[in-house]
């Protein structure tokens, strides 16, 4: 923490963040860490979000924050201007206009632990937990516990259409809601969650022996194929709900260490705003 008596500036917010979220932790190809921000700048109030956007962006702008701390990506991909005319540039522009600093933690939040996927396994209070796929021994983040995703039990079995509804209860509500796939009345005991991209992990959910893995972006045919060797059902929900529990306890970190005013995002930035059903078909039959 600052010794200047000045309060923490953001050096010192960052140094709490990597200290809990090492930037080595993170996949070689994600970019995290401080993005934009004036290191020796005072920090008074910070604003946690999942995704950098123009509506977050106003929310911390209407905040009068001094930084904000999100999950993904602003710069994930190599861009060539950052013009005021662009969509990332304006961004970038309104963030340095009025002095907020921005950080990134992503992938090495994903495999900290606690992370992203312990707070999206305590809104079904598993127990037992271990990480899905835990990280490779020599890796950066190998460690007790540490890897993506995560494997529990549930507090008593429900059917995989008794889950579905269940998830679509305790997450954060999206136009999305949560899908499944699989025999409706299959008995689910053990629930591997993932927050995020998830379709990258179904066979490490089934070698689990979980009887249903959640996450968000699962596709057609890397679900079918899953399912048809009998793999854990699975449960597809709005990526931004899977990770936006997380932000709870990113917050409660940087009260507890910095002592900063924390502020937390509600707004839902998934892209998807109307989903309808077609009739009769919610619970159809699993495929022979």
């Amino acid at each position: 923490m600052s010794t200047t008596g000045a309060g923490p500036t953001v050096t010192d917010v960052v140094a709490e963040l990597e200290r809990r979220y090492p930037p080595v932790w993170a996949e070689e190809w994600d970019r995290v860490g401080l993005v934009l921000g004036e290191p020796s700048a005072p920090v008074r109030r910070v604003l946690c979000v999942v995704d950098v956007v123009p509506e977050t962006v106003a929310e911390a702008l209407d905040a009068a924050v001094d930084m904000i701390v999100a999950h993904h990506p602003l710069l994930l991909r190599g861009v060539s201007s950052v013009a005021p005319t662009t969509y990332k540039g304006r961004i970038v522009h309104q963030l340095i206009r009025a002095g907020v600093a921005l950080y990134v933690a992503h992938t090495n939040a994903d495999v900290a632990a606690p992370g992203v996927s312990d707070a999206l396994a305590a809104r079904f209070g598993l127990t037992g937990l271990r990480p899905l796929r835990p990280a490779a021994p020599g890796s950066p983040a190998y460690g007790p516990g540490r890897g993506f995703g995560r494997v529990g039990e549930l507090p008593s079995p429900m059917t995989l259409a008794e889950l579905t509804r269940h998830a679509a209860a305790v997450l954060p509500a999206t136009s999305w809601g949560v899908r499944a796939a699989g025999d409706p009345g299959r008995t689910v005991r053990t629930l591997a969650v993932s927050g995020g991209s998830g379709d990258a992990f179904l066979g490490d959910a089934t070698a689990a022996g979980a009887d249903a893995l959640l996450t968000a972006d699962l596709r057609h045919h890397p679900a079918g194929e899953h399912l048809a060797a009998d793999g854990a059902a699975l449960l597809d929900a709005a990526h931004w709900a899977t990770e936006r529990p997380w932000l709870d306890d990113l917050a409660a970190l940087l009260r507890e260490t910095t002592g900063v005013e924390t502020l937390v995002s509600d707004l839902d930035t998934d892209p998807w705003t109307v989903h309808a059903s077609t009739p009769a078909v919610d619970d159809k039959e699993p495929r022979p």
